[in-house]
């Protein structure tokens, strides 16, 4: 199965490969918790997708499984510009996996590591743009309520540069809202956090209950990085790093950008205050400071849009190439039907009380039913055949003994 599972064929526009009710068309990335394929469905031929397909090993772990569902599910509830759209999570092919609107462009990573690669800096305009737009983001899941007008309590604890997408028209997102937190639940059960010490609070590597606040210090992280293109936090080991996180000691930005304005310096050294309340107390009130300083330069989306094209001409030209050969894939008329491996229950069970309504997509929220009820029915017809067997020995060493 495991063998199987590991040869998923990732497609081409030449060759689409069937994966339940969508097509798969290529790889766009593969990574230690997941495999990123573009896919379109063909009754939504004009709409590129992007399908994150949860690695076999993981999926064996049935608490990290129950953990994806249940933050995939919070994740189809966030409708926000600033968030990638999450559009279905389920499963096909024994393969949990979660459907994403398509975004073309990079995310925030790669744009730092070009401009260390060719010696450049993120415009400070630029920066407070992009900074600004993941605190609006932020601040929608932060106050987020479900149909009853209960508060979800959402809180990121993931805010970091390969999670902030940038779009080639000068959209800023950030991805696998939900999603993150279930990652980062497992991962620092498996002890392979590589790389996400350094985006977080004081209070999270102290294993302290978090709030809206720790989302805060994680952006302040990121704006930092983008004004300096320098890691903030770093160490000889782990241990160091969490240590330099623990204590919070910031240097402002303008000691490593003479472009930054003191009073930009003050809004990123209190979002990366140690202390939760000394920094700002919501997202929205960071954005707010960001964007009042941000009216100053005059500063319009256009102008991101540009850069980024600049940063990545080659890349953009070839990622508009495979879109276009993407969207004109020949699917076949015969190749559409019900997903392959994977039950609708759009007409079964309602939701647990409390649990959030998932209207839109309401056989995601009962996906993780089906293989907990087969291991349970497992376990009872293991139990009663093992009883049997037991009572039938009884009976033949009484028969003995008579």
């Amino acid at each position: 199965m495991a063998d199987q599972l590991s040869k998923l064929s990732p497609g081409s526009p030449q060759e689409p490969v069937p994966f339940g009710k969508y097509f798969l068309l290529g790889l766009i990335a593969r990574g230690g918790m997941a495999e990123v394929y573009r896919a379109v469905a063909p009754e939504a031929k004009e709409q590129l997708t992007a399908i994150k397909c949860m690695r076999p090993q993981l999926a064996r772990e049935r608490r990290f499984v129950e953990m994806f569902i249940r933050e995939g599910k919070l994740a189809l509830l966030l409708e926000h510009e600033n968030i990638v759209r999450t559009l279905e999570i389920g499963r096909s092919e024994g393969r949990y996996f979660i459907t994403m609107e398509y975004i073309s462009g990079r995310d925030l990573t790669q744009l730092l590591r070009r401009c260390q690669e060719m010696s450049r800096r993120i415009p400070v305009p630029h920066a407070i743009y992009i900074a600004s737009k993941v605190c609006r983001g932020l601040h929608y899941a932060h106050t987020r309520r479900d149909s009853e007008g209960r508060l979800l309590n959402v809180v990121n604890r993931d805010v970091s540069p390969s999670n902030v997408r940038l779009s080639y028209e000068g959209d800023v997102k950030i991805l696998d809202f939900g999603i993150a937190q279930a990652m980062l639940k497992f991962t620092s059960e498996i002890g392979i956090l590589k790389g996400k010490f350094s985006y977080m609070s004081p209070e999270q590597i102290r294993g302290m209950p978090v709030d809206a606040r720790t989302d805060i210090f994680s952006t302040g992280i990121l704006l930092h990085e983008m004004l300096t293109t320098e890691k903030l936090f770093r160490g000889d080991s782990e241990f160091d790093l969490m240590e330099k996180v623990r204590s919070a000691v910031v240097s402002p930005p303008s000691k490593f950008n003479r472009r930054v304005k003191a009073d930009l310096d003050a809004i990123v050294l209190k979002a990366l205050a140690r202390e939760p309340a000394d920094r700002f107390q919501t997202c929205a009130e960071l954005a707010d400071g960001l964007e009042e300083l941000l009216a100053t330069y005059g500063f319009l989306q256009e102008e991101l849009k540009v850069f980024l094209r600049q940063m990545f001409p080659a890349e953009h030209t070839k990622e508009r190439e495979e879109v276009a050969a993407c969207l004109a894939a020949d699917l076949g008329e015969d190749r559409s039907g019900p997903p392959t491996g994977v039950e609708s229950q759009a007409q079964r069970a309602s939701p647990e009380p409390g649990a959030p309504e998932v209207a839109r997509h309401p056989s995601a929220a009962e996906e993780h039913a089906e293989p907990m009820a087969s291991n349970r029915l497992l376990m009872w017809v293991i139990l009663v055949a093992a009883i049997a067997i037991a009572a039938t020995a009884v009976v033949i060493l009484l028969l003995r003994g008579a």
